[in-house]
């Protein structure tokens, strides 16, 4: 039976806004508003949704890169929240970040090997020749030249630094990595490169991955579960086959209408939702994605539906926070 290795309950992120003289609190971004996830060993869950929606925010919250407002987050067993910064410095050595941008994440001022080099010095891993044996292989294992260890990142192209970010993430043989976007700024032939070279990594090292992506199409290649996020709530949650089968969620199914089919004689039907996303400083009462629903009854302007188990849904687990969750649908 495969075990949760992460949980995280209740996740709240709240950034202040200020204004004044004195800079006073005027009110908050919702970043992450009440969310929780798991993520099984070696397994892949893709969190979705439109930039803004809170997707980073997550990802960075559970690695304490920033720190949450509230919840909790446990780890292979351990509570992070309650763990000091020198504490959490030895358990960071199983949890590493890939970056969405290739170049802003890698030292424009180090050589690629000092960069690799650096993971192992923190942690205090092997002597200076090991660790310069670790950083040959660990170029080998992304299908990087050992070449690479004297050159600088702006050498490389994006595909390649990425390469490098994600050796860098796998230098400590990590049990989870939180992919932040890490296709989004490459041109769609590296994508899948990145994408199968992810998959090989996760295969011979048992890795755990949360995906963090906007593209439906590239979550669904790589993730076993996938929440979809809207304005720091999660709004439908189940495995990646059921989500595409049948999703229940109307922003959902948009999400969906708006996947390219590679097929030129066949035809998607297409929903695009009305207006904007709201601002998470001020979202709407009730659903928040009710202004932009065209099945929005007067309950959805009133009560925020509660992420819960719909009944009659195909497959294991398939929640949506929608009071018309399966009875409606934009792709019939």
């Amino acid at each position: 039976m495969t075990k949760n290795l992460l949980e995280i309950h209740h996740l709240k992120k709240y950034f202040p806004i200020t204004g004044g003289i004195f800079k006073r609190k005027t009110g908050y971004v919702y970043a992450v508003d009440d969310i929780s996830l798991t993520i099984q060993e070696g397994k892949t869950l893709g969190l979705v949704g439109e930039s803004g929606c809170g997707k980073t925010t997550v990802g960075r919250a559970l690695l304490r890169l920033i720190e949450p407002d509230s919840g909790a987050i446990n780890f292979m067993g351990q509570d992070l929240m309650a763990l000091s910064q020198r504490r959490l410095r030895g358990v960071r050595r199983n949890m590493q970040i890939i970056f969405q941008d290739p170049f802003e994440s890698l030292d424009s001022r180090q050589t690629i090997g000092d960069i690799l080099e650096e993971p192992y010095e923190i942690h205090k891993v092997g002597s200076i020749e090991d660790r310069k044996g670790y950083v040959k292989n660990l170029l080998n294992r992304v299908g990087m030249p050992e070449t690479a260890v004297s050159r600088f990142a702006h050498e490389f192209s994006g595909g390649q630094r990425q390469r490098i970010g994600i050796a860098r993430a796998i230098a400590l043989n990590p049990r989870l990595i939180i992919c932040d976007e890490p296709v989004s700024a490459l041109d769609v032939s590296i994508q899948s490169q990145i994408v199968n070279l992810l998959l090989e990594l996760q295969q011979e090292m048992k890795l755990s991955y949360l995906f963090i992506a906007h593209n439906l199409a590239v979550v669904k290649h790589i993730s076993d579960d996938i929440a979809v996020m809207y304005l720091g709530r999660i709004v439908e949650y189940t495995d990646a086959e059921e989500l595409y089968a049948a999703p229940l969620h109307p922003y959902t199914q948009a999400l969906i209408s708006a996947i390219p089919i590679p097929d030129p004689s066949r035809k998607r039907k297409r929903f695009l939702l009305a207006g904007d996303v709201p601002s998470p400083a001020n979202p709407p009462s009730g659903c928040h994605f009710h202004p932009r629903c065209p099945f929005a009854e007067a309950i959805c302007k009133t009560v925020y539906p509660q992420l819960v188990s719909v009944s009659g849904a195909d497959g294991k687990n398939h929640r949506a926070a929608c009071h018309r969750a399966g009875a409606v649908s934009l792709l019939e």
